[in-house]
């Protein structure tokens, strides 16, 4: 049910400073040209709002954005939250105790909704999106690791992590960071994901984790968080040496508990110490947020965590930044209130349903076939069949691109990089009409290079958006 509109009490009047009516304007035409240089004088807030507002015209439409999985949609209502909040610094908890308590609602309820044994128990913690909260949770597994071989009293200097080469680029960077050698297990040929079958080989002593994906961003594919646990599982009675997982669901971990209730991999198994997800994914808020949640305390060693004076307050902090707006997690608790579960689950649901949509209608479409369907994160992979003549996924790309529409194109890594596709995300917002203008227009372009055969892709193959 939608929430009524409060009137909020209006701010005071703008610094006079700032708005002075006596100080100099630059001529209009001085402002036409993109400015790189601190200009000399101030400029009517009109003027200069315009005149940003004109060029951000130059960007695409982000409700076409069929690359990203981001949030790209919001109520009204929580805009105005979100605007309401803007200026509220979520580090300073004595003086915005209400927006911390929302965190920490919002964490009891992430972990409810994961399965923890002991909700009470779980530690937790915003983050400003899964790229950082995937730090933490890497990071928390490496001290783990350096705890337990000190206590044997082996050596610390060579951590390793193991995750598929699916992995998204935060994990890279983790890896490079803060010193823990990445083994990726490649693709294979109709495998794009990590499998139990071929995990335990890049295990050793000094692997701190394994890193599973619930909802890959090259296919929308759920890795088997199951099955690899019971791989570990297996190792571990082989060599004794226990492996913890991460699960990074930051997609997936917003759409599995609603549409795949059935499926264990969440804080039921034993094996999984922490889980990240993004808030301004499924989670229906604007960019950026992500939540870290690690099972109980053992699981996030407590030197990691600082105890912050700050300005009259103190509190718990795990994080790789510090100031940042409230405003994201209002957002957050607005829509875990607004919705409920059963509200999360039928916009997931409606997501879910448009993509297996498309993803059959794609498929009846030459000269396409699908790698996904869209049967579990509401996005699937497709390419050209092999031996198309003429045209490539990247042509696909450039074509759609000039229509409005932002079609992402790109190769699998090696040993798969001969694999080219597109994929194509659903969100909130990609209504039946959008999806019906994408395939006429998909279908159209379609035709035209297998009637011109244009070449037509770009000199850098675009990257890919998550």
């Amino acid at each position: 049910m939608p929430i009524p509109h409060t009137d909020v009490m209006p701010e005071a009047e703008f610094d006079t400073l700032t708005v002075a009516h006596d100080v100099g304007q630059p001529p209009a035409v001085d402002l036409l040209t993109p400015v790189d240089e601190l200009p000399a004088l101030p400029s009517s807030p009109d003027l200069v709002s315009r005149r940003v507002r004109d060029e951000l015209m130059l960007d695409g439409n982000a409700r076409l954005n069929l690359a990203t999985f981001v949030t790209t949609w919001m109520e009204p209502q929580a805009r105005e939250l979100m605007a309401e909040t803007a200026e509220k610094n979520l580090a300073d908890r004595a003086e915005y105790p209400q927006i911390t308590a929302m965190e920490e609602r919002c964490v009891r309820m992430l972990a409810r909704l994961w399965h923890a044994p002991q909700p009470e128990q779980v530690r937790g913690c915003s983050t400003t999106g899964s790229s950082e909260a995937a730090m933490l949770g890497g990071l928390a597994l490496k001290r783990r690791w350096q705890e337990r071989r000190r206590a044997q009293g082996k050596d610390t200097s060579r951590p390793n992590i193991v995750m598929g080469a699916n992995v998204q680029v935060c994990w890279k960077k983790f890896a490079n960071y803060f010193e823990v050698e990445p083994r990726y297990v490649p693709m294979e040929p109709g495998r794009y994901h990590l499998t139990p079958d071929t995990l335990t080989a890049y295990c050793d002593d000094n692997t701190i984790g394994v890193v599973t994906i619930l909802g890959s961003t090259f296919d929308g594919s759920y890795e088997p968080v199951a099955d690899i646990c019971m791989a570990l599982d297996g190792y571990q009675a082989a060599t004794g040496t226990d492996i913890p997982v991460h699960v990074d669901g930051a997609s997936g971990a917003m759409v599995a508990p609603f549409l795949d209730p059935g499926l264990m991999w969440d804080f039921q198994l034993e094996r999984v110490a922490s889980i990240n997800t993004s808030g301004h994914k499924y989670g229906h808020v604007f960019p950026g947020l992500g939540w870290a949640l690690w099972r109980d305390a053992e699981a996030l060693p407590n030197d990691l965590v600082f105890e912050v004076d700050y300005l009259g307050g103190s509190s718990p902090s795990f994080t790789l930044n510090f100031s940042r707006p409230g405003a994201h997690v209002v957002a957050q608790y607005y829509s875990f209130l607004r919705y409920g579960f059963e509200g999360l689950r039928d916009l997931a649901d409606q997501s879910r349903g448009t993509a297996r949509a498309l993803a059959a209608r794609i498929r009846t479409i030459a000269p396409y076939e699908l790698i996904t369907d869209g049967s579990e994160l509401p996005a699937f992979a497709f390419r050209l069949a092999p031996g198309t003549q003429g045209f490539t996924v990247f042509d696909v790309s450039h074509a759609m691109r000039a229509r409005g529409w932002h079609l992402p194109a790109y190769d699998f890594p090696a040993p798969c990089q001969d694999v080219s596709v597109l994929r194509l995300v659903v969100r909130t917002g990609f209504t039946a009409e959008l999806a019906a203008m994408f395939i006429a227009d998909l279908t159209e372009v379609t035709h035209g290079l297998h009637t011109v055969r244009p070449s037509l892709a770009p000199l850098i193959k675009p990257l890919v958006a998550t």
